[in-house]
This record gives structure tokens, sequence and C-alpha cells, in this order.
């Protein structure tokens, strides 16, 4: 891997930032003009009533500068496998933008059916490690962090793990888009992560897609930031999903999503928790309300402070990644 293409695909930060902020300028007062407009949970937090109307679908402004960041360096450097993880993330993008359509034009928090998106998100992540395993990129041997030991599994199980890992950590990024700027500025550190590795790894071809969306989502924080012109919506945060899981599997090394999706993860188990616990109980809670995000509220927290703590945890679990991947660097 040369210099001056390391250098590029730094350098496209930049743009896809600035495509992002542009872009944001048109899209904005398109979702307005189509109403588009969140509506607000009913069990949520009452002072979150005051964002009803804000413009959902805003996750079309780092997709689109994601897209089109991604696509040129592929075709500038003749290497496609960034574009695959484009694709397989837009896919999630299209279940989440058909999911926020139906919320918008039934105005009301409900879009897709669980089962029709569970279904759909099964056959994307069943079909992407299907043609990733094709191309070489993918074997059935699970990385272990910290060693440059594998566990060796027949692909037969394998994919079906996969398949259960993928839906499962895209659906906990959804969950972790609760309040505003937060699935944003978790996900940045991830992407800082997946650069890096791929870069160290001299894997360019994978690096594109993470720079990209690097760049994206920072341009997307200036309107995602508290107090939101924006949300992301099901279309942002399912790509957001789609994006981290790719990149986990591209680069063979999905056991890293417990490092890097820690947040993700916190977020899911404290929804399994309060679930469960208020069933077996008949009614009693152990977080005052859930996703997690919303018990600190609930405690008194500012968005902003939720949102510095969060990242700053999601920033020290990626060190803590690249720090595994030391023996294997």
């Amino acid at each position: 891997m040369e210099n001056a293409q390391i250098l590029t695909i730094l350098l496209s930060i930049l743009p896809c930032f600035v495509v992002a902020l542009i872009a944001g300028h048109f899209i904005i007062p398109w979702l307005r003009a189509l109403k588009a407009g969140q509506t607000i949970r009913e069990v949520g937090p009452k002072w979150h009533n005051s964002k009803a109307g804000t413009p959902a679908m805003g996750g079309l402004i780092f997709i689109l500068a994601t897209a089109l960041g991604t696509l040129v360096l592929c075709i500038v450097f003749k290497q496609w496998t960034s574009a695959l993880i484009l694709a397989f993330s837009l896919v999630f993008g299209v279940i989440g933008f058909i999911d926020d359509f139906f919320k918008v034009k039934k105005k009301q928090n409900e879009g897709l059916k669980p089962l029709q998106k569970l279904l759909l998100q099964l056959a994307a992540s069943a079909l992407y490690l299907y043609v990733l395993y094709r191309s070489g990129h993918l074997t059935s041997s699970i990385w272990l962090p910290f060693t440059t030991g594998t566990w060796t599994i027949p692909i037969w199980v394998y994919i079906p793990f996969a398949v259960f890992v993928i839906v499962g950590c895209v659906n906990a990024v959804n969950l972790t888009d609760g309040i505003d700027g937060l699935a944003t500025g978790v996900t940045m550190p991830v992407m800082v992560f997946f650069l890096v590795t791929a870069l160290a790894l001299k894997k360019a071809e994978i690096a594109i897609f993470p720079a990209a969306l690097l760049g994206g989502l920072g341009g997307f924080l200036c309107y995602n930031f508290h107090p939101a012109k924006t949300f992301m919506g099901d279309t942002g945060s399912l790509f957001l999903g789609g994006a981290v899981c790719a990149l986990a599997f591209a680069l063979d090394m999905p056991l890293i999503l417990l490092l890097v999706g820690f947040v993700y993860i916190v977020e899911t188990l404290s929804v399994i928790m309060q679930v469960t616990y208020f069933k077996l109980t008949h009614g009693k809670r152990i977080f005052k309300m859930s996703p997690i995000h919303h018990h600190f509220e609930m405690c008194g927290w500012s968005e902003v402070k939720i949102f510095v703590v969060f990242v700053t945890v999601s920033i020290v679990m990626c060190v803590l990644a690249w720090l595994s991947t030391g023996p294997i660097r």
C-alpha cells in the first residue's frame, strides 16, 4: 500500500464532511416540506415532547456523503470491497427508510412490523456473508482479540452465528439513537478504529468506507448535536448498524464488536434486563427507564452530559480494541 494511497484516503474525510454540511442545507428543508417530523413515543421522557416535529430521516445526509466519497475512491483505486460494504449498509438504510416512511405516512411511531424488518435483515445479512465468503474476505476462523489465535468452526455453523450477530448489532445501534447526537457520536470513534485498523493491516480497499463515513458523520453531527435540527431516524441508525457489522466481518474480526460495540451492547442489555425483570416481578423496574441513556436522563443528566460520557466510553473501548489487534499487526 503506497503512502499516496493512504494520504488520499485520510484526506477524503474532509470532502465527505463538507458534502454532508452542504447536503444538510437542502435535505432538512426538504424533510420539513414532506412533513417528515418525528413522532415522540408516549412512553418516552415527557420533556422529549418538545422535539415532536423535528425532521426525521436526516440520516440521508451522511448516507449521501458516504456513498459519494466511497464510490469516488473505489473508482480511483479500482478496488471494490468498500463498495460492497456500502451496498450492504445501504440495504439496511433502505429498510430503515421504508420504516420511517410508513411512520411519516401514518403519523405514528410504528413503521414496518417487527417480523418484516427481521426477515429483511436476515436475508440481507446472509447474502452479504455469502458474498464475503466467496470473495475470500471471510473465513470460518474467528480471531480471538489480544492473541494471534483463532477458533475455527464449520462454515454451516459460522454463517447462522454471524447472521445472528449482525442482526443483533444492527438493532443495538438503532436502540442507541435515542437522544440528540448519541448514535452519531458513539459511532465516530468506531469508524476511526476500523479506518486505522484497515490501514495497519494494509487493507486500503476496506479503509475507504470508514473514512468516508467518518467525514459524513462529522458533517451530520453539526445538525444532530443538541438541540438537534434533524434526527437520523431508522434510515440512519440501521445504515450505521449495517456499516459497523459489515466492517467487522470484512476485516474477518467479528469478536471485535464486543469491544467497539460496547455502548451498543450495554444499551441493548439494559432493555433486555428491564423487560425481563418487569415481567418476572409483575411491574418492578431495574432502571427508571430503558434504554439506559433514558435512565440517566431521568436521573437528571443533560443530553450533552450523556453524549460526552457515552462518547468517551466509546473512545476508551475503541482504544482497547486497537490494543487488542497488536499481535496481528
